[in-house]
């Protein structure tokens, strides 16, 4: 008779925890980034771009989406190196594999809402549930997804507003 071996979940890496269950909160903490970030809208999961879309979202504050994000040197260097360390390249998370299959090599998205993935997760919601009052657009996941903001994403928790 084999033996299994149990493993307490005490001894697996955070990253095997944050895959499941819709779970795609980063493997490591950056107050910076959470504060600066879910400022005006949630700190979206690093994994969810590769590693030269934030780079290059960073890189261009001052007109990020229409808006002015301008940070100080050293905030934004802090920023850009945990988001670089948590992106899809570097995350070992089965959805962050599945973010940058979706991706072409020379591919440089800097919106999650055009990705390949985020297409396919969202595929049964109608055109017409974006431009609810309440929804505003597919960029706001909070509207939707009631721990976003602690990364959170289970599909079982959405409720999309009327």
């Amino acid at each position: 008779m084999k033996k299994l071996l149990l493993l307490p979940l005490f001894l697996l890496p955070i990253s095997a925890l944050a895959d499941g269950g819709g779970k795609l909160a980063p493997t490591a903490a950056n107050p910076k980034w959470q504060a600066e970030c879910s400022a005006c809208h949630v700190a979206y999961p690093p994994a969810l771009l590769p590693e030269r879309s934030w780079r290059k979202l960073m890189g261009g504050l001052e007109r990020h989406f229409g808006s002015d994000a301008s940070l100080d040197a050293a905030t934004a260097k802090e920023i850009t190196a945990f988001l670089a360390s948590q992106s899809a390249d570097r995350a070992s998370s089965r959805t962050s594999a599945k973010v940058l299959r979706g991706i072409a090599p020379g591919d440089t998205p800097l919106r999650i809402t055009e990705t390949a993935w985020f297409q396919r997760q969202h595929d049964e919601i109608r055109a017409d549930a974006w431009k609810r009052p309440k929804v505003g657009s597919p960029a706001n996941c909070a509207a939707c997804h009631a721990g976003a903001d602690q990364g959170d994403y289970a599909e079982h928790k959405v409720r999309i507003p009327r």
